[in-house]
């Protein structure tokens, strides 16, 4: 058995996809739209070597009001070569820090939809640094 994709209904394609791809760094691998089901569905993955697992983003193309947040589902998880650069790159994107990365090790943000997405430093915490440990949490992740 392996592990294929997890799905995450979004409201807004386009602003998942400048969230996934251009701020978090995903790969579109596929897309395809179903005009008679009216509804796409976009496949991503890391792209990294010997990882096969995807995120499958389901957008009906009818939906008008956002997704409730069941509480069942925790978060998405990506390990990162270097946390800080990764948050910097999605702050400067206009995604807030809800938990920043004050160990040098995890960090937590949302999706345009509200999907918690936790970035975890690849190896060992990076060394402490600002801005990021004055920084304090926002919301809930």
């Amino acid at each position: 058995m392996r592990f294929l994709h997890s799905m995450v209904r979004v409201l807004d394609l386009d602003a998942s996809l400048r969230f996934y791809c251009e701020l978090l760094g995903l790969r579109l691998v596929r897309r395809a739209d179903y005009e008679a089901g009216r509804f796409t569905l976009v496949y991503l993955s890391t792209g990294a070597e010997g990882d096969a697992a995807e995120i499958e983003l389901t957008h009906n193309w009818d939906q008008t009001e956002p997704y409730g947040q069941g509480r069942s589902f925790g978060h998405l998880a990506f390990g990162v070569e270097d946390i800080y650069a990764s948050c910097a790159r999605l702050q400067a994107g206009g995604v807030t820090v809800l938990r920043p990365p004050r160990d040098g090790r995890m960090a937590f943000v949302r999706s345009p939809d509200g999907i918690s997405v936790e970035l975890l430093q690849i190896g060992g915490a990076l060394a402490p640094a600002e801005p990021w440990v004055s920084m304090p949490n926002i919301g809930s992740w």
